[in-house]
């Protein structure tokens, strides 16, 4: 037999702590036998203090890492002890978790692959299922809690994501100065963003200095009643959004009213097709525009006035938020004006919602903060769910991101 040191170290378990009384390969898979040392013997898994027995316990069995091709067993007879605090429980092991059937080692090898493959390649690798890893990701993850991600929290980003069909969102909070996620829970309303202020506590909710959001009012709301000294920061990329959104209402009735003029059954040719698949040429950005886009944009220029000015005032609004200093701000009071009196309905309502947003697309202006790394985070946490071909619950979702994103990223055991 292997030396107990070698099969100690082969196993993630201390030597000083644990000791190996022999090893076997039964049928397919190896069993090693342990037995914790006397000063780990007889300890309570939740205080680690040291109590009396309660009796001889039965042999329980867990989970190790592979010896290559074989499956590794850890097998040691755990008694119960009478905590005064916690009462009869089973003792606790040095090489595992109170209630888990796998070893330390090999759960962070499991975590380990669940953050950099597929869910797929993990679960072929460690031979197991998909829903044992999710288990083991969130007890991983359960070890987060003890660390205080909301600890030293100054500029934060707010957003919401769906994580699945029928407005199923989550509500995720990115610190920007580390640059690291550190609240995500099933939800994004009024209610969970209230219980984020009130984990985060009075005394760092006054820390706050700056909050990006994406305009969602009731996120405006709840920030200011909750987090009033704060500078709240508009997403300079939604605000274009609804600048798109309202060129896009102008475009469907140009081309309802072609639709009208020349009858139903001829819209999908000549004027009304020229129309209908103009949309990317009005979106895109000047810069970008294929020949036949810039070709299809003059076109309307001369047929349509109205839409085309619709499509300028869409440009100036991208123009003035994504500017710098003072001629930024004096641009997005022009705009304002000129969106006032543009006499198109649209546009008319944005420049009323843009008016009352602008103290916090002025702060963007002068701070130079926005939403980019929340979107970013929001992509990455698709990608999970991608990449895991969705998630049973969303227990097991959050608990992956934040194992993944929270920076605590488990590293590969060696």
């Amino acid at each position: 037999m292997l030396s107990q040191r070698v099969l100690a170290r082969a196993l993630g378990v201390d030597a000083k702590s644990v000791r190996v009384e022999n090893a076997k390969l039964v049928d397919d898979h190896i069993e090693i036998r342990l037995r914790p040392r006397v000063r780990y013997r007889w300890r309570c898994p939740y205080c680690e203090r040291r109590c009396g027995g309660y009796d001889q316990g039965r042999e329980r069995r867990w989970r190790a890492v592979d010896f290559g091709r074989a499956k590794v067993h850890v097998v040691a007879r755990v008694p119960r002890v009478r905590c005064h605090e916690h009462g009869v429980v089973v003792a606790g092991v040095p090489w595992a978790r109170h209630g888990a059937r796998h070893t330390f080692g090999f759960e962070r090898l499991a975590a380990w692959c669940a953050v950099e493959m597929s869910a797929t390649a993990a679960c072929r690798l460690l031979r197991c299922t998909w829903r044992t890893i999710g288990r083991i990701v969130a007890r991983v993850a359960g070890d987060l809690d003890g660390q205080d991600l909301l600890d030293g929290v100054r500029r934060i980003g707010i957003d919401e994501i769906s994580y699945r069909r029928h407005h199923r969102y989550l509500l995720v909070i990115v610190d920007h100065d580390r640059r690291r996620l550190i609240h995500a829970v099933d939800g994004a309303n009024i209610k969970t963003l209230t219980a984020f202020f009130d984990q985060l506590g009075a005394d760092r909710t006054a820390a706050i200095t700056h909050v990006t959001a994406d305009g969602a009012p009731w996120i405006a709301r709840t920030v200011r009643q909750r987090c009033p000294q704060a500078t709240l920061c508009a997403d300079t990329f939604h605000v274009v959004a609804w600048a798109t959104a309202a060129l896009d209402e102008v475009r469907r009735e140009t081309w309802n009213e072609v639709r009208e003029r020349r009858g139903r059954g001829h819209y999908a040719t000549g004027e009304g097709k020229v129309l209908k698949d103009a949309r990317w040429s009005l979106w895109k950005n000047p810069d970008n525009l294929t020949d036949r886009q810039r070709e299809r944009l003059a076109y309307i220029a001369a047929t349509h006035p109205r839409l085309h000015r619709a499509w300028a005032l869409k440009e100036g609004l991208r123009v003035a938020v994504t500017g710098k200093g003072p001629s930024a701000v004096a641009a997005l009071d022009r705009w304002i004006g000129w969106a006032q009196r543009c006499r198109i309905p649209s546009f008319v309502r944005l420049g009323r919602r843009i008016r009352n947003y602008r103290p916090a697309i002025v702060a963007t202006l002068e701070h130079k903060l926005t939403n980019a790394l929340v979107e970013s985070f929001n992509t990455k946490i698709r990608l999970i769910t991608r990449r895991a071909f969705g998630f049973h619950h969303v227990d097991a979702l959050i608990a992956l991101a934040r194992l993944t994103l929270s920076g605590q990223r488990p590293q590969l055991p060696t």
